[in-house]
């Protein structure tokens, strides 16, 4: 909602003027903390949609609010301007607290540290976005890459290891490579090692990925409409 036919310079004079905002360096403040200096003596309607943004957003902190509530602030950025409007996000939130709302889910993981899903209206997690991950979920993937066995082989003896839920292969010119599925809440990577190991097989690699938020997200909403993330 930014007044297209005005030079942003005016328009962020017109915004302090209604927030009653009395510091005459509050603007140029505000102008660097978004980044718009440069574009200052612009019309609005000359900037791209990421300047756009951050004038927007300039509009939105000038009053110097504690909290900062931002709806889809990156949609239909291009790459480059993400990662701009991410950076001053962050930036921002080092002094204020700002409430990002998106249905992205790869824009919470890389902009907050604190996730909260809500379900039909209900809050269905909230926590820190690492130890969401890191809990998160009914499953977890172990990848593996080895040498010494085809993967029929090797998923036939995984899968003899109490807990392991299923395993899948994956393509690889050098290795014998899978995705051992297992519980969350069931560190097997000890089994796995010592099956291997067992067998006189190699093992180039061993690691436990962490669930994404995607994941976590399905496996909290399945079975009914997402009304807010």
């Amino acid at each position: 909602p930014i007044y297209a036919d005005m030079i942003v310079l005016d328009y962020l004079q017109y915004i302090a003027e209604i927030r009653g905002v009395e510091d005459e360096n509050r603007i140029k403040e505000i102008a660097q903390v978004c980044g718009i200096l440069e574009v200052m003596h612009k019309n609005v309607s000359e900037l791209s949609k990421g300047y756009k943004q951050r004038v927007g957003l300039a509009h939105a902190m000038i009053h110097d609010p504690e909290i900062l509530i931002l709806d889809e602030p990156t949609s239909g950025l291009d790459p480059n301007q993400i990662i701009e409007i991410r950076n001053l996000i962050k930036e921002i939130g080092k002094k204020k607290t700002v409430i990002l709302s998106t249905h992205i889910l790869s824009e919470v993981e890389a902009t907050c540290d604190r996730v909260i899903i809500i379900n039909k209206g209900k809050i269905v997690a909230d926590d820190r976005t690492e130890n969401l991950r890191r809990t998160g979920g009914n499953e977890n993937i172990v990848s593996i890459s080895t040498q010494g066995a085809d993967f029929n082989t090797l998923a036939e003896e995984l899968k003899t290891i109490d807990g392991v839920i299923d395993v899948q292969e994956v393509m690889n010119d050098d290795f014998t490579a899978a995705q051992i599925i297992t519980p969350s809440d069931n560190d097997l990577r000890p089994q796995i090692f010592r099956r291997i190991a067992d067998k006189g097989w190699v093992l180039f690699e061993m690691m436990q990925e962490q669930q994404s938020l995607e994941n976590i997200f399905r496996d909290l909403t399945t079975g009914g409409d997402i009304d807010e993330q």
